[in-house]
């Protein structure tokens, strides 16, 4: 199996494209691969419940459901430190997916360590 980063920079603003990159995550995740996530400029929202309460992708499903299935699938979820602090995501925030706060440093190890990186 494979190691695979799924980069995610868009928020709330585009709900399908949230939506998909936790799908894919998920279903890599669900396959057997290595799976690891950063959130950075606006995709930090998506770890906000009320945010990810309420966003439905066309075709790419309930980012709730999505979100769950990735924290229960033991998922490593980053966001990016900057962009967390800049738009008011706090830690309590960070708890349904159990993310961590990182630095742009991380980003770059995470994707010299992968297989794959798509970026969503």
């Amino acid at each position: 199996m494979g190691s695979l980063l799924v980069h995610v920079t868009h928020g709330p603003e585009a709900p399908t494209r949230a939506a998909l990159a936790f799908l894919v995550a998920r279903t890599a995740a669900e396959e057997g691969h290595e799976v690891s996530m950063f959130l950075a400029g606006d995709a930090v929202y998506l770890l906000k419940a009320e945010v990810t309460a309420s966003l439905q992708g066309i075709g790419t499903g309930s980012l709730a459901e999505h979100t769950a299935a990735v924290a229960e699938l033991g998922v490593t979820v980053f966001c990016s430190g900057m962009s967390a602090n800049s738009r008011g995501v706090t830690d309590e925030d960070l708890g349904a997916t159990d993310a961590s706060r990182a630095m742009p440093a991380k980003l770059v190890e995470l994707t010299f360590a992968s297989d794959r990186v798509l970026t969503y």
